[in-house]
């Protein structure tokens, strides 16, 4: 809970720097800020609470023997929590409405422009306020933000659901903190960006390994920010999304600075920002994304489906994997009565064999059945049995040949902390028994997952690898010609999860100018082209194939010759900022001394 004064020589004369900005103690809320409540003996300039004539009592009373003054008492906590509570309760609901916005800007709902809205309403509502304060309302902003983007998990429980919004919450404390104390510095709306870069930075790596759900990048796939990706990666999405927020704010912030007492020239600034905000959000559309092929390929998409969603999706052995079985056989069949053309290669999705085809050999038998009636290569979804360490598991992309049977393999190389494996199990699984449906534990993979099937040199990522900016980039720089993302997402399905998964995809298909096919066990399965369009597609729980002519290319994009570096610099240029702010605040506070 934020506490203290926010009132500054620049608050209370309601400039700034770079513009009029409103008053630290009557911000767009109308809410006090500056000072709290007087509490019962607080001097007011009326009698004192020792009957003495105002605030220092009587001075004859102490000199005849009389009871010295009384020291002014503080405010009992109660009540100074009460005044806070008070001054603070318009902001904290304008901050959990704007979470809620924000989550709107995010598949399935895809409102994109609310993502501008959210940008500039935190800005506004930790503009001139302090450091904890800031704090107060980036936390407030993101907890409800993070519960709804992620109630999917409700599936698991709403326990996960909410201890993992309240992590993910923790980031936007930091960057409300943040954004509060570099508000009074010039070219603040700069800052503001540079900082959201940062704490999606620092989201995306901590703790074990990050969780990148919730970017601003992945609200805006279909936006006019989204062909910025092929300069700079989804950081660079991100960045001018909370750039053109920022200046919204700005703008905001100047009219109502000038509000009652305002002319043409003073709204100058407030007409500059929003011009700017308006260029950085339609510059995209100015960036070419070249979708030319080098050559194409002509693939099949199987989605088996599953027998029920939840946790339960696995049912009986061998089900899962007869209903993929099955439905090559019947596009096999399909080829050899001329319904539909060959295919050079099929995709299964991750999990496609329920159980370990190298362990099971009606496993291995089922499949290679299947693989010999198409004819033509398949790139199977497995789960391995580690080879030296007993209960662990591979999750494994295995290209399976119809004459030489299984061959190169990928395995996953950012398993799922809580999900695929579980940190500190011993200790964790005493007090959560719930760790205890998660039986083994993933063994991560060590290399890229660049295969050969058949004509096609794909890159594959398996699952919640979409999210991770270097896992996709190291996948296209080692020579991948279009990208696959293999999942299994019945666990969460109808919930919301697997259209914010392929918002993901879309993304990619930008960033490195590249074909990226997902093959969902129960969907949603589709084919996005290298612009982001998605092409084809299969609804959710429904057996289907998907077949498609899919561009192969070898030309690199900018973000990919650039990778990390753009994300990188701006953390860092939004750190220092928080420096600055931090040096020119202790050398005011010097001065005022």
């Amino acid at each position: 809970m934020p506490a203290g004064s926010d009132t500054t020589e620049e608050a209370v004369s309601g400039a700034s720097p770079d513009g009029p900005v409103p008053p630290a103690g009557t911000g767009p809320t109308g809410d006090r800020t500056d000072t709290p409540d007087a509490g019962p003996g607080a001097p007011a300039g009326g009698p004192a609470p020792d009957g003495g004539n105002g605030a220092g009592g009587s001075a004859d009373g102490a000199g005849t023997g009389g009871a010295a003054a009384h020291p002014p008492r503080r405010p009992g906590r109660a009540r100074r929590l009460a005044a806070l509570a008070r001054r603070e309760a318009v902001r904290t609901v304008l901050a959990v409405v704007s979470g809620l916005a924000l989550a709107l800007a995010f598949p399935p709902y895809d409102l994109w422009p609310l993502s501008l809205v959210a940008v500039a309403a935190l800005s506004l509502l930790t503009r001139g306020r302090t450091v904890r304060q800031g704090a107060w309302t980036g936390f407030v902003l993101g907890l409800p933000f993070f519960v709804i983007l992620l109630k999917w998990l409700h599936v698991v429980g709403w326990d996960a659901v909410i201890g993992l919004s309240v992590a993910e919450a923790l980031f936007m404390m930091l960057l409300g903190a943040a954004l509060a104390g570099t508000s009074r510095l010039p070219c603040w709306p700069l800052w503001t960006a540079c900082l959201w870069v940062a704490q999606e930075w620092a989201r995306d790596r901590l703790p074990f390994g990050g969780f990148p759900w919730g970017r601003l990048a992945f609200a805006n796939t279909g936006s006019p920010f989204t062909p910025l990706a092929a300069l700079g990666g989804a950081p660079l999405v991100t960045f001018a999304v909370a750039l053109a927020g920022a200046l919204l704010a700005g703008c905001a912030a100047t009219l109502w600075g000038l509000r009652g007492a305002g002319s043409v020239r003073r709204a100058v600034p407030a007409i500059e920002a929003f011009g700017l905000a308006a260029a950085v959000t339609v510059a995209g559309l100015a960036v070419p994304v070249p979708t030319e092929a080098d050559d194409s390929v002509d693939i099949a998409v199987v989605q088996g489906n599953v027998q029920q969603p939840g946790m339960d999706f696995l049912g009986r052995p061998m089900k899962i994997l007869d209903n993929h079985a099955t439905a090559t056989e019947k596009l096999a069949a399909d080829v050899r009565a001329g319904r539909v053309k060959k295919p050079d290669l099929v995709i299964w999705p991750e999990n496609s064999s329920d159980l370990d085809p190298f362990k099971y050999p009606q496993a291995y038998d089922r499949i290679d059945e299947a693989v010999k009636a198409i004819g033509v290569p398949v790139l199977v979804g497995a789960l391995v049995d580690h080879s030296a360490k007993k209960g662990y598991v591979f999750n494994e992309g295995i290209v399976w040949d119809p004459k030489s049977g299984p061959g190169a393999s990928y395995t996953k190389q950012h398993p799922v902390p809580f999900g695929e494996y579980v940190p500190f199990r011993e200790q964790l699984s005493k007090i959560i028994t719930r760790f205890q449906r998660v039986p083994r534990d993933f063994a991560p993979g060590d290399h890229t997952g660049v295969l050969n099937v058949g004509p096609a040199k794909l890159g594959d990522v398996i699952c919640f690898e979409v999210a991770y900016d270097e896992i996709v980039h190291d996948t296209v720089g080692a020579g991948a010609r279009a990208l696959v993302v293999q999942t299994n997402n019945a666990t969460y399905g109808r919930t919301g999860q697997p259209e914010q998964q392929l918002a993901m995809s879309k993304l990619r298909a930008v960033e490195h100018g590249r074909a990226v096919v997902t093959a969902a066990t129960s969907g949603i399965s589709a084919v996005v082209a290298p612009d982001g369009e998605v092409t084809h597609q299969i609804p959710e729980f429904t057996q289907g194939v998907v077949s498609a002519r899919i561009p192969l290319r070898d030309e690199t994009t900018p973000a990919d010759r650039v990778g990390a570096a753009p994300e990188w610099a701006l953390a860092i240029v939004g750190l220092l900022s928080c420096a600055a702010a931090t040096v020119i605040g202790r050398r005011g506070r010097t001065k005022d001394k």
